[in-house]
């Protein structure tokens, strides 16, 4: 290394960074393309069986990981389920507790604004689609001798993978759902996760069907979500 690639923070190497850029007219370019590649991204509950490649996955899940985090601590877990007996566990599992939520624990309110998603307790993707990833969170590590270590910024920094992660779905031209039965505390026990994690989020991925459908809705205007001061 150059004497200049790098210096030291209070003990620590900081190596030297540089953001490739681009001319003003090719960055506005840029940002109008990524926009409208991602203006296609939908929420789909039609899935193909048809197999995907694991190494896809692999570079998704690595896409994801690039998310910054509280202090760097990357308190994340990605776990991959394939086997269409564990699938059907979670199925299972998943629909018992939607069907409490859609029969006693969500509001009239709730439910009335769910109609036009055309939603329901039935969730077949869970057995269809040929992965499920399932994001945890992990509020504390143990060190080897049992003692607990904080993490930071925990819920923010997950969210914060999982846009990651749905980002690289829809760039590697796959389909997904972000998933989230509540209370979720069972996918915890199907896979036998360790105590200092805590299911956050589950996606179903994998290619759509011949024949996908899904709401025909819209998002909001950019005057509607944006405020300059």
């Amino acid at each position: 290394m150059k004497k200049d690639d790098f210096i030291l923070v209070d003990g620590f190497k900081h190596i030297r960074h540089i953001q490739e850029s681009y001319p003003e007219n090719e960055m506005i370019k840029r940002s109008n393309s990524y926009f409208k590649f991602m203006n296609k991204r939908r929420s789909v509950r039609h899935f193909s069986n048809k197999p995907v490649p694991k190494e896809i996955i692999e570079n998704i899940i690595k896409s994801a990981s690039t998310a910054p985090s509280g202090a760097n601590k990357q308190p994340w877990t990605f776990c991959i389920v394939e086997s269409l007996k564990i699938k059907q566990q979670i199925r299972t599992a998943a629909e018992e507790e939607e069907r409490k939520s859609y029969n006693n624990r969500m509001s009239d309110e709730w439910l009335d604004d769910l109609k036009h998603l055309g939603t329901d307790a039935d969730k077949p993707f869970l057995e269809i689609a040929p992965y499920l990833i399932i994001v945890f969170k992990r509020p504390y590590e143990i060190n080897s001798d049992g003692t607990k270590h904080q993490n930071y910024y925990v819920n923010e920094s997950v969210g914060l993978a999982c846009g990651f992660l749905i980002s690289a779905i829809h760039n590697a031209g796959l389909v997904t759902l972000t998933h989230t039965p509540s209370p979720m505390r069972f996918l915890e026990k199907i896979l036998d996760r360790p105590t200092n994690e805590r299911a956050f989020l589950l996606l179903p991925v994998g290619y759509e069907a011949e024949k996908a459908y899904v709401p025909d809705i819209q998002r909001k205007s950019i005057d509607k979500i944006m405020n300059i001061y």
